[in-house]
């Protein structure tokens, strides 16, 4: 061992100094032996897995989307009649339905004094969300007092409550 020269170090080999530098973006590796090729199935006989591509000669096993990673198939529950099919259906999801978004008459209390309560106000003081519907006031709590309010659904009974304390409604 003592006869033969000294072999220079990796680290001399690629010019290195022995200060390490900063660790970014630009010099980021991954650990050795942590990314492995991926397995190319069904790529002839010389690659192992060609042909029936590691999965046998037929039986479930050997079908698309049942079994192997992942699970079986969804809802397949073993030639048993699904739970979705076994039950009774009914009704109909009506796609043009609206769904509005409720304010109480006690949540006006939070707008400014005097402000017309209209969708964009209602939508500046939280009361509401941009996009997820129509707003529509319910008679919950006591009307602010002369309050106007613009382009908006309400029941009766916040309508009531609204003019009862001075307030109007315009359409």
């Amino acid at each position: 061992m003592a006869d033969k020269p000294d072999k220079p170090t990796r680290r001399e080999r690629l010019g290195e100094s022995g200060k390490a530098d900063k660790v970014g973006l630009h010099n980021l590796t991954s650990a050795p032996g942590s990314h492995r090729n991926r397995k190319r199935l069904g790529r002839g006989p010389g690659s192992g897995t060609g042909k029936t591509s590691g999965k046998g000669h037929k039986g479930i096993k050997a079908r698309s989307g049942h079994h192997g990673p992942g699970g079986g198939k969804p809802q397949f529950e073993g030639g048993q009649m699904p739970l979705t099919r076994r039950i009774p259906k009914r009704g109909f999801t009506n796609i043009f339905r609206v769904v509005n978004q409720v304010v109480s008459l006690d949540d006006l209390a939070r707008l400014p004094k005097g402000a017309e309560v209209t969708e964009e106000t209602l939508t500046e003081a939280g009361l509401i969300r941009k996009g997820k519907g129509p707003a529509k006031l319910l008679s919950n709590g006591d009307a602010a007092k002369g309050v106007t309010v613009r382009g908006i659904k309400m029941s009766a009974g916040a309508r009531q409550k609204i003019e009862a304390a001075g307030g109007r409604v315009e359409n």
